[in-house]
């Protein structure tokens, strides 16, 4: 789970000048880079009809889950809607205002601190794909022996990941561990175990966290164990009780996401609408590696088995 910066939801919305025969441009997903003084970071939105004259939706920032948005106003080719607050020290909401340019959208809006930032938006690709794909051989992603073919997240700062008996620990949580590798469409299966109180998530391509959490009893949640973050909902809580070591076995297929936690399939081939918080990019149409977030909690994983498509999905 994330909780640092605005991961933004477009909930609700109202739709000027616009009609069934004829939606407004803005419609669909977009994967949004933003740039701003600390540099540039993924972002996401979604803008979909709900009757005629009106448009819903979802935004997802730099960290976080989604949340409701206040309005958003189409004209023309201009756009603009609020985002109220969530983590972020600010009163007010965060208001956006944006322009379709061609195929891009672009606007800007201020962060938590009050500076301008700017953001564009490429039309986010379907991930379709034409059939099931044929399975390659098993990749170990971890050789039981010490970090190599992985890297911390940024590349240059110190980790507190390290090897003990045959097994992979987030001793000091700060930073998170990031495959050499990546992947398009895969099978992956990890063991993992976490104390009492902890969190972590795998990223899958490095944009779409499933959750990991000592959340065992709890009622299902999309921000809970075998959920996509703020996105996709287990159909059970599987999770085990912490200090017990559990399997988590997901299968990606563009969009198509199943996820298998100890033993039950607690989400069934659903398509997972757009990155997640904390996202290494938005860059949806290319491959990605596998992200072990590690700024949380402590979090042990003993296997760590990855299955491509045979031809490359």
């Amino acid at each position: 789970m994330r909780s640092l910066t605005p991961v933004l939801a477009v909930a609700a919305a109202t739709l000027t000048a616009a009609t069934a025969a004829d939606p407004p441009g803005v419609v669909g997903r977009w994967d949004l880079t933003v740039s701003g003084p600390d540099g540039t970071y993924p972002s996401w939105l979604e803008v979909r009809r709900s009757g005629t004259n009106t448009l819903v939706g979802s935004f997802v920032g730099r960290f976080g889950s989604a949340r409701p948005v206040s309005r958003v106003e189409v004209d023309g080719d201009r756009v603009r809607f609020a985002v109220p607050p969530q983590w972020e020290k600010r009163a007010d909401d965060l208001a956006f205002e944006g322009k379709l340019d061609g195929g891009l959208l672009r606007g800007e809006t201020t962060d938590d601190r009050g500076r301008r930032v700017t953001w564009e938006g490429r039309r986010a690709p379907d991930l379709k794909r034409a059939g099931p794909p044929r399975w390659g051989a098993p990749v170990g992603l971890f050789n039981g022996k010490d970090l190599t073919g992985w890297k911390p997240r940024p590349p240059a700062a110190g980790h507190g990941w390290a090897v003990e008996n045959g097994v992979l620990v987030n001793k000091a949580p700060g930073t998170d561990l990031v495959t050499g590798q990546t992947f398009t469409d895969f099978k992956l299966r990890a063991e993992f175990r976490y104390p009492k109180g902890s969190n972590s998530g795998v990223y899958l391509r490095g944009r779409y966290e499933v959750q990991v959490e000592d959340d065992a009893g709890r009622d299902p949640d999309s921000h809970g164990s075998g959920g996509v973050y703020g996105f996709l909902t287990p159909s059970v809580n599987a999770a085990k009780p912490a200090g017990e070591w559990q399997t988590l076995e997901v299968t990606l297929v563009g969009r198509v996401l199943t996820v298998v936690l100890n033993g039950e399939r607690v989400i069934d081939r659903q398509a997972i609408p757009g990155i997640t918080g904390g996202a290494l990019d938005g860059d949806e149409g290319r491959p990605g590696p596998v992200m072990l977030q590690g700024d949380h909690g402590r979090v042990e994983f003993r296997a760590l088995t990855l299955t491509p498509a045979a031809d490359g999905g």
